[in-house]
């Protein structure tokens, strides 16, 4: 606890997310030092933040098809800078010196006005007293027209300068419908539009709680692991330990294990030694007896004295002494040497050091339960920490934003919106109509006018074609002057609020003065970020639009490394030396075995010597002197001397005991020399089992002294190396995680370019599309007007060539004797 306690002191004076971050990972680091890594099992690669998906909002309805030319003019029209310190002067004192400077820098805005207004005037006024001069027989009224020789010339060049005119008009009008479609779906779109900015700064703004979440949960993942492993503290850093000791425990365990099996194998051969011997014996003393009465019987047979030539045998007969005597030395004293081995019980001494071995992670777990019940209470305490961070950040106002309140907003002036723009639209469609009305009444003139026209025909019977054109044309010229002066009114409101618009929103919004401007200080009253945020540098609006453009991270647009040293609170080790200490304090010390007592290497080492005293080639020697035995040589001399007997009864005798020999013989082969070939087996196979008990011995008592010397020497250096290599596995956790989370949070979490975006799109929407639109429209229908002028000139003095004259007129060409027919006036009747 003392550490939590030292580490709360940085989160004081930080904003709500340092300090909610620096909490986390001082809680992270703190837990890092109590984590097993015995085995140090690979935690979960931690994850690339995922960034949430934006809708594409912009769409391209071709509404800057006339955006360079109109801004081209307004330019001209207002070259002047963004009139910052003047907007500043507005708002603070509007005295009338500041409406002066007002005048001077819209002077240009001033001079069109001016302009459209004489326009609005001069119009009506110019068609009126021209119509009452038509009417009174002047300005072209009078149905007459004087033929000359320049006639023609002048009705071409009137007529080109017309269909000029009423082309260009024509291509202000198709622009004037363009731009009125284009500005109808930029409106119709933009509630669309602003709902998806609104939805992408929503996005952005869950997303960004929902990041440092994550974050945070991802070290609720590293406290869960830590406290896992410390459950399995045991397993892992006993197996550890293990392993360290398992190398040299086993190799002596080893030819324990081996001597162990050869004395078990030894006692085998040696109980089916004494087994065959006895039965060996047994059949030697039958063989004996036999053998002695058979040659008592021969005796006296032979000492007979009707046994003629019988004493010269008696030689013969001593061959029948047997010495059937089995002296095995050293088998008593080596089987007493066995038997001490087994009663030792290696078995049991192997088993218990297998249970000491297998015990090591149960010993473990029982010496470190103190320190990893401290160490768990610590990260108990780090988590509940971190969840209060979670629960009372500041981050979690964002989501009180009332993002969706601007959405219901959106939506519920959207039909007002729909319905304002279609009676806007219907009113433009209208002006385009009667604009395109115009233009068709000055095309049907051109169309009729010469196609009707017989050039040298009298002008009093010229065709209704060529009539209807002329009518066509002062049809244009009379709805010119009806309509244009009307028309210049809605060119004037709409010049000065799009151009005002555009000079003094949308053009420094697109260059970046606007921004610049909004962050003057004083502008927005008890506004300032850098105060908010708590922060010592200044941050500008304008700075936080070019970060977000660069779709930079909150933790370097706001400037987050002002208010917490990230790297000082993922500084790991500064919180590791308490649980360092514990540990290195924690008493390990695994309780020592004895592997082979001295009493016991005392009997190996008798074992062994005895082993060598076993001497099996004498017994090797008797056994062949019990299988050289050949009685059948004997018997043979007794058939002899029968066959030379003349006496029936001493030639029975000696034929019957040479059958009794070779019955004996018999008996030799097959009861005695089986047993002593499966005796002189079980000798050689004792022997060579034997001779390789000195060795085994000799390894078991050198490894076990090694083993022995290792656990009493080095199991302590063992159990602090693991141990310390168990805390830095769980270091290397946090460590990975300080890493991912600096990265996160630095680079990652809150990248707003989401916020550019959304600036971005209100300007493309209100700039890009509404205000191109509209400027597109008040500058096609003012080019329409500004040629309403030369086209109602043309038309007027080009519709006198096309239409029925009532008075005719002859002009004579001097190669012609055609007669001038000139008009005589008649007299006027004065009025009494």
């Amino acid at each position: 606890m003392g550490l939590c306690e030292s580490a709360r002191s940085p989160w004081g004076s930080s904003a709500a997310l340092g300090a909610g971050v620096g909490v986390m990972l001082l809680g992270l680091c703190l837990a890092q030092s109590t984590a097993p890594q015995a085995a140090c099992p690979a935690a979960a690669s931690l994850q690339t933040l995922t960034q949430p998906q934006y809708q594409n909002i912009t769409q391209d309805i071709g509404a800057s098809f006339m955006a360079a030319l109109v801004q081209s003019f307004l330019h001209t029209v207002q070259p002047k800078p963004f009139p910052g310190d003047l907007i500043l002067q507005i708002t603070k004192n509007p005295n009338q010196d500041v409406i002066k400077e007002v005048l001077v820098y819209e002077i240009g805005f001033l001079v069109c006005a001016a302009i459209g207004i004489l326009y609005i005037v001069l119009m009506p006024i110019v068609g009126f007293f021209l119509a009452c001069c038509r009417c009174c027989g002047n300005c072209g009224g009078k149905m007459y027209q004087k033929q000359t020789s320049s006639i023609h010339c002048r009705r071409r060049a009137l007529y080109w300068s017309a269909f000029i005119t009423t082309v260009i008009i024509l291509a202000g009008n198709i622009c004037m419908f363009k731009s009125n479609e284009n500005l109808k779906v930029s409106v119709n779109q933009s509630p669309g539009q602003l709902s998806k900015t609104v939805d992408n700064i929503n996005t952005f703004i869950t997303a960004v709680p929902q990041q440092v979440n994550y974050v945070v949960n991802e070290s609720y993942s590293v406290i869960q692991k830590v406290t896992s492993n410390l459950d399995a503290i045991g397993p892992q850093l006993g197996t550890a330990i293990q392993q360290q000791i398992k190398g040299v425990l086993f190799s002596a365990l080893y030819p324990v294990r081996l001597l162990n099996q050869e004395t078990v194998n030894i006692s085998a051969q040696l109980t089916t030694l004494n087994s065959s011997l006895a039965q060996l014996q047994f059949s030697l003393k039958v063989l004996q007896n036999n053998l002695t009465n058979v040659r008592n019987s021969i005796n006296a047979t032979l000492s007979n004295p009707n046994c003629t030539g019988c004493g010269s045998k008696k030689s013969e007969l001593q061959k029948l002494t047997l010495d059937t005597s089995i002296n095995v030395t050293g088998l008593n004293i080596f089987q007493s040497a066995v038997d001490e081995i087994i009663k030792i019980n290696l078995t049991s001494k192997i088993k218990e050091v297998e249970n000491y071995y297998d015990s090591i992670p149960q010993m473990v777990t029982n010496d470190t339960k103190n320190v990893v019940q401290s160490s768990k209470q610590q990260l108990a305490n780090i988590e509940k920490q971190v969840s209060q961070f979670v629960s009372n950040s500041a981050l979690s106002a964002l989501s009180n934003v009332p993002v969706k309140q601007v959405q219901t907003d959106i939506s519920n002036i959207t039909p007002d919106v729909e319905r304002a723009e279609q009676i806007r639209w219907g009113v433009s469609l209208a002006i385009c109509c009667i604009v395109l009305l115009v233009v068709i009444c000055y095309l049907l003139g051109l169309l009729l006018g010469p196609l009707g026209l017989i050039p040298r025909a009298d002008t009093t019977k010229r065709s209704c074609t060529a009539d209807c054109g002329g009518i066509f044309l002062m049809m244009g010229a009379g709805f010119s002057f009806l309509f244009s002066w009307l028309f210049m009114i809605v060119v004037l409101l709409l010049f000065l609020l799009g151009g005002n618009i555009y000079t003094l929103v949308c053009q420094p919004w697109s260059n970046g003065q606007l921004l610049k401007f909004i962050d003057t200080p004083g502008l927005i009253p008890n506004f300032n970020l850098s105060q908010a945020l708590g922060l010592k540098t200044d941050l500008s609006i304008s700075n936080i639009y070019k970060d977000c453009e660069q779709n930079k991270p909150v933790w370097t647009t706001l400037h987050l490394y002002e208010l917490i040293n990230l790297d000082d609170l993922l500084n790991v080790s500064k919180y590791t030396e308490q649980i360092q200490q514990q540990f290195d304090n924690t008493n390990m010390n695994l309780s020592s075995i004895t592997l082979l007592s001295p009493q016991v290497k005392n009997q190996l080492s008798n074992f062994s010597s005895k082993a060598i005293s076993f001497d099996s080639t004498a017994v090797t020697q008797q056994m062949n002197n019990i299988s050289s035995i050949n009685l059948n040589t004997s018997a043979a001399v007794l058939e002899n001397l029968a066959g030379t007997s003349t006496n029936s009864g001493i030639k029975k005798q000696l034929q019957d005991e040479a059958m009794a020999l070779t019955q004996l013989q018999i008996y030799i082969e097959t009861i005695i020399t089986p047993q002593v070939k499966n005796l002189n087996s079980t000798i050689k196979s004792l022997a060579s089992m034997t001779g390789g008990i000195n060795r085994t011995v000799g390894e078991v008592l050198t490894n076990v002294g090694i083993a022995q010397d290792f656990l009493n020497t080095n199991t302590t250096q063992i159990i602090k190396i693991e141990s310390r290599s168990f805390l830095d596995c769980q270091l290397n956790y946090f460590t990975a995680y300080a890493d991912w989370a600096n990265l996160t949070i630095t680079q990652q979490v809150g990248r707003c370019q989401p916020v550019a975006g959304a600036v971005d799109s209100v300007e493309t929407i209100l700039c890009s599309q509404m205000v191109e639109s509209l400027n597109a429209f008040w500058f096609s229908l003012g080019w329409c007007l500004i040629f309403f002028i030369p086209s109602i000139i043309f038309s007027i003095k080009l519709a006198k060539f096309y239409r029925r004259m009532k008075h005719s007129d002859v002009y004579e060409n001097q190669t012609s004797n055609q007669i001038i027919m000139t008009h005589i006036p008649r007299a006027q009747m004065k009025a009494t």
